[in-house]
């Protein structure tokens, strides 16, 4: 374990004041600040698969550090007794800059995002958080750990403890320092090869691509935080989709769990924002991914439909479709129309995508791949 967290802060120096080329500033909550200890018992906690009704599934399973903190190539999860949900995981990687967590932005923070995949049926499967609390309570080093970190006994801890610690070691899996960050942000022109140079310029203009996937003056999240419809999945509802949406505005107010819904019916699931806030503007609107190691994280969208970020780049040249025949969504956000890329400029844009992972995590997946035999 030391050595783990070691080599954590060896790649992403948190706890000093700059962060990787390319990243702003860390959000850190006043009422939980980074410490290391904290950041070390968050990552037990992260890996600790007693915390599933199996025994068999922790929050790594889904979101494994060799993988770019997703479970690629799975395109939806896979929980307790293999249980698959309908969600593609997404990274963990600068999700510490995330305005909302979960691709329909139902939780506001790493903190109580936290808390949902332990009860989730599909997920971990627990009933309550109490055989969390149980585990810790028995467990000697979490004992000495809790009392160091928040100055608590055994009998004293509770999930807000345990979400809080979870947190922290969330926020140092950070990524930035990747060729494009180099080359916009260092002025290093050889940085990007001329392929990716022109990927770049398709991105910034024909492609318009940065409407969403934004880049700041002094920093680059690539991502709006906000919701769009841009045909996955409300495509294939077509003209279900309206009576699908009043029927779960219905079992929303008979008490139906969100995450439950979501996570359990497909259908459902495609709903996006306007199942955590009920408006119909945002019917069939995912949250804007980060584009930061895409490159390692197939397959891609809400539901891992598309298999490459070719797949992704047609996708969007096409006007919300991968197949030109298809019928596409009247619910379709405004601004996804045919782009009438060459083929040229869709490879070329591919090219920039894959620049833009961070060489510290494409040799930690690398080095993992290598170990295991693959």
């Amino acid at each position: 374990m030391k050595k783990k967290i070691l080599f954590l802060f060896a790649l992403f120096p948190i706890l000093s004041i700059a962060e990787p080329l390319g990243l702003p500033k860390l959000p850190v909550p006043s009422d939980n600040p980074q410490t290391p200890e904290k950041i070390a018992l968050g990552d037990r906690l992260f890996n600790d698969i007693r915390f599933s009704s199996t025994g068999k599934v922790s929050c790594a399973t889904c979101h494994a550090p060799d993988k770019a903190f997703t479970d690629s190539p799975l395109p939806v999860s896979v929980g307790i007794n293999n249980l698959t949900g309908t969600r593609n995981a997404p990274t963990v990687l600068n999700a510490a800059y995330n305005q909302t967590q979960f691709w329909d932005g139902r939780s506001p923070d790493l903190e109580d995002q936290a808390q949902h995949p332990f009860l989730n049926p599909v997920e971990m499967g627990l009933a309550t958080h109490q055989p969390i609390l149980k585990v810790i309570a028995k467990d000697k080093k979490y004992q000495k750990a809790f009392r160091k970190v928040f100055g608590v006994s055994s009998k004293k801890i509770t999930m807000e403890h345990v979400l809080k610690a979870i947190a922290a070691f969330e926020r140092t899996q950070i990524s930035g320092n990747s060729p494009f960050d180099h080359y916009y942000f260092s002025g290093k022109e050889n940085a990007l090869n001329a392929q990716e140079k022109r990927g770049f310029e398709v991105f910034l203009n024909e492609g318009r691509c940065v409407s969403c996937h934004t880049i700041e003056q002094d920093n680059a999240l690539f991502t709006d935080h906000k919701f769009h419809n841009i045909g996955i999945g409300v495509n294939e509802l077509g003209e279900k989709i309206e009576p699908l949406a009043k029927s779960f505005l219905v079992a929303k107010s008979k008490g139906a769990d969100v995450d439950i819904a979501v996570l359990t019916q497909p259908n459902t699931s495609h709903l996006g924002r306007f199942a955590v806030n009920n408006q119909l503007s945002d019917l069939g609107g995912f949250k804007t991914p980060t584009l930061r190691n895409i490159a390692l994280t197939a397959p891609y969208m809400h539901d891992g439909s598309l298999q490459t970020l070719r797949d992704v780049v047609v996708h969007y040249n096409n006007g919300g479709a991968l197949d030109k025949n298809q019928p596409i969504t009247p619910y379709l956000s405004g601004g996804i129309r045919p782009l009438n890329l060459s083929e040229q400029q869709i490879d070329d844009l591919v090219s920039f995508m894959e620049s833009l992972t961070s060489p510290e995590i494409k040799n930690q997946t690398k080095t993992t791949n290598q170990e295991h035999g693959s």
